[in-house]
């Protein structure tokens, strides 16, 4: 048991790694810079981690119908991304990604510009790189494979923990911020944590469509 929940998390890592890579290398192409993106500062983003695990786990039963595996590939995928945006803006009062500009956009947490690339990624995933994938995984030894997983849980939760913390002072704007403005507040807390340590600009740099959804800050937690 301990063994399969160690090469699951191995798995979970391993994809988290590769969006992290995509997410990347999609924001260099478009910028010309290189960009630590993602909420956490080491180099994966977790929601790929669990978009993968979940249709490998829930769409076994399609396995032979590659056009369902395909749709339900883009259901699930939306769902994840739209809950967490949900469940981001809820928690920190900010929206990290807007796609209110983009056609197709519900409630600007999803796009059909993003959902047909998750039924493709997906069903390429299911077919053709999860198996080569688990098979690599299977190679390792089980106490070689508790190792790593455990050396890298350790460092993925101390990750969590720093990243979280700067996240949630983003929950706190000034109330010297006389704007009802979103735009403005948001200009104003940028600036402000730009100017912090290297962590928090991180964080700017790689959400530049964030936006503060509450105005009352208190910038003094801040410094």
């Amino acid at each position: 048991m301990i063994d399969d929940l160690a090469k699951i998390f191995l798995i979970f890592i391993i994809y988290s790694t590769m969006g992290w890579i995509m997410e990347t290398i999609t924001c260099y192409i478009t910028t010309r810079k290189f960009t630590n993106r993602g909420f956490l500062i080491g180099p994966y983003c977790p929601i790929y981690g669990f978009g993968v695990l979940l249709i490998c786990f829930l769409l076994q039963k399609y396995k032979n119908d590659p056009l369902i595996l395909f749709i339900m590939s883009i259901i699930i995928c939306s769902f994840l991304e739209y809950i967490t945006s949900f469940l981001m803006e809820v928690i920190f009062k900010n929206r990290w990604w807007d796609y209110s500009n983009k056609k197709f956009n519900i409630n600007g947490r999803i796009c059909l510009e993003t959902m047909i690339p998750f039924g493709i990624i997906g069903t390429f995933v299911f077919y053709i790189l999860n198996p080569a994938i688990n098979k690599l995984v299977s190679f390792l030894p089980s106490y070689l494979s508790l190792i790593i997983a455990l050396v890298i849980l350790i460092l993925f939760i101390f990750d969590m923990t720093i990243s979280f913390n700067v996240i949630i002072k983003f929950k706190n704007v000034s109330k010297s911020i006389k704007v009802d403005s979103t735009d403005e507040i948001t200009k104003k807390v940028k600036q402000i944590l730009l100017n912090k340590s290297f962590i928090h600009r991180r964080l700017i740099k790689a959400f530049p469509h964030m936006k503060i959804k509450r105005k009352e800050l208190e910038i003094d937690s801040l410094k």
